[in-house]
């Protein structure tokens, strides 16, 4: 993090740019920027065409521009057929409703937000409140939760189960 403002003396310490201050201080020159495009007639139906914002066409340097790798979750065989893993530091769920066919969902139950706990005759099971999940397509089995559980993208790579980022 970078320091900002002025030198306050020895016993108050520098403020620090948290993330907040950051966004806000974008928003506002994206304010700034508009207001000046309206007020010099670039702007849409002011005659001239606007010009694209520089900004947005450069990468800032230290943003990374690839994608992470996918992480490894585990091997195939830990996955049982007609069953599945929790993957708790995850927080993904891995089923494997038919043989070769393997599917990821969030852990995160969809009622209030307990990690899922088991997978047990075809469904995911949550310990909070009871809430169970199918295998196959993370639908509701049994409330109180309303909600499918979220897919998450996953892919086999050899005998590996992969996390994509």
């Amino acid at each position: 993090m970078t320091a900002v403002g002025r030198e306050r003396g020895p016993h108050v310490p520098a403020r620090t740019l948290c993330r907040r201050d950051a966004v806000a201080a974008g928003c506002l020159a994206g304010l700034a920027l508009g207001a000046a495009a309206c007020a010099t007639g670039e702007a849409a139906g002011g005659g001239a065409a606007a010009a694209p914002a520089t900004a947005a066409t450069h990468t800032p340097v230290g943003l990374q521009t690839t994608p992470p790798a996918p992480a490894v979750l585990a091997p195939v065989a830990s996955v049982p057929v007609g069953g599945g893993t929790v993957f708790p530091a995850h927080r993904v769920v891995v089923t494997q409703p038919r043989a070769g066919t393997f599917v990821g969902f969030s852990a995160t139950c969809t009622h209030e937000g307990c990690l899922v706990s088991q997978v047990r005759n075809g469904t995911i099971d949550c310990p909070c409140h009871g809430s169970r999940f199918s295998i196959t397509d993370g639908s509701v089995v049994r409330g109180p939760a309303l909600h499918t559980l979220h897919r998450r993208a996953i892919q086999v790579d050899g005998s590996t189960i992969l996390l994509d980022a």
